[in-house]
């Protein structure tokens, strides 16, 4: 046996043994950190490999905040990204914020980091107030023109109110709601067209920037157009259901009318048929009188004649009536 076939082994376990030892200990990070006076344990390190973190974005993290004179440990830098948090973007907000003269500290920002919002984003908006451009919105005057605004509101990020503060949507829902209540309570759509800046006026005296986190600064119109005449719709749309609730109403009373008039005819009807009915009885008591001796012939005769003598009088007195349908009668 010569000695490469019994070094072999031993050279194939060194250069494992090498690998496994530059995985857990990684030189160049240690002596990044050792030479920006952000001294990292080699066991720190290891301990980073063993719970699974990358030692990487948390050394850097560390060394960019210690060269920017901000004192954090590794453990606060190590907790917050177990916890699911960004660390480099709250180191960088954490350096924007201290040039800034803004102050902020590390749990405030871990805190607003894990609450899900841009920490470092909200840093530069502190130092440059962002401008939100509101949808547009309509609304109607008091005499009945719509008026459609669309505003651009300059806001400032409020960092203490980034948890639990309202967001961006807020604003410009009580922003849309302060326009349409400005327009709403105008007397005349002229008057807003000619002082637009009543508008932002009012809805800034209304501090609807509270419980938000943001602060506003300015509310601008950046346009407003006259929109349809609404006022003008309503009374057509009102006019046309009083005059369909007219109709309907004289619809009923038409077919109340024509109800009552069958109701009339029947009854006519119906005494007709008892006037017939009692007319048939009549020869039946003459009969009767007959029998019972209680009427003679010379009775019944002048009785015949008085009828045909009313009968006479009746035929004059319909041949002298002028006809209906203005023919000859």
């Amino acid at each position: 046996m010569n000695f490469f076939s019994i070094g072999a082994p031993f050279i194939l376990l060194f250069i494992i043994l090498f690998f496994v030892v530059l995985y857990f200990v990684p030189v160049g990070l240690y002596i990044a950190a050792l030479t920006s006076n952000a001294y990292v344990s080699i066991g720190t390190l290891i301990g980073m490999r063993l719970r699974r973190v990358p030692p990487s974005p948390i050394v850097s993290a560390r060394i960019s905040a210690v060269k920017a004179g901000i004192p954090i440990t590794i453990d606060k830098l190590e907790s917050h990204y177990l916890a699911g948090g960004d660390v480099p973007r709250v180191v960088n907000a954490l350096i924007s914020a201290d040039k800034a003269g803004i102050s902020l500290t590390f749990e405030k920002a871990a805190a607003i980091d894990l609450a899900g919002r841009d920490v470092l984003a909200a840093v530069q908006n502190s130092v440059n107030p962002k401008v939100i451009t509101t949808p547009l919105v309509a609304a109607v005057a008091k005499d009945g023109i719509q008026l459609k605004a669309i505003s651009r509101v300059t806001v400032r990020t409020n960092i203490d109110k980034l948890v639990g503060g309202a967001g961006e949507e807020t604003i410009v829902a009580r922003v849309g709601e302060g326009i349409v209540t400005t327009i709403g309570s105008s007397g005349n759509h002229k008057v807003v067209l000619e002082n637009p800046d009543m508008i932002s006026k009012t809805v800034l005296s209304k501090g609807l920037d509270a419980g938000t986190a943001f602060e506003i600064l300015s509310i601008d119109i950046a346009d407003v157009d006259v929109g349809e005449n609404i006022g003008a719709q309503l009374q057509t749309a009102q006019a046309e259901a009083d005059k369909k609730v007219a109709q309907a109403l004289a619809e009923g009373r038409r077919a109340m009318a024509i109800a009552q008039e069958q109701e009339m005819r029947a009854r006519a009807e119906e005494m007709r048929a008892k006037l017939i009915e009692a007319e048939a009885q009549v020869p039946m008591a003459i009969a009767e009188a007959f029998r019972a001796g209680r009427l003679g012939v010379m009775d019944y005769y002048q009785l015949r004649n008085i009828q045909a003598d009313t009968g006479m009088r009746e035929s004059i007195g319909q041949s002298s009536k002028p006809p209906k349908d203005g023919g000859e009668s």
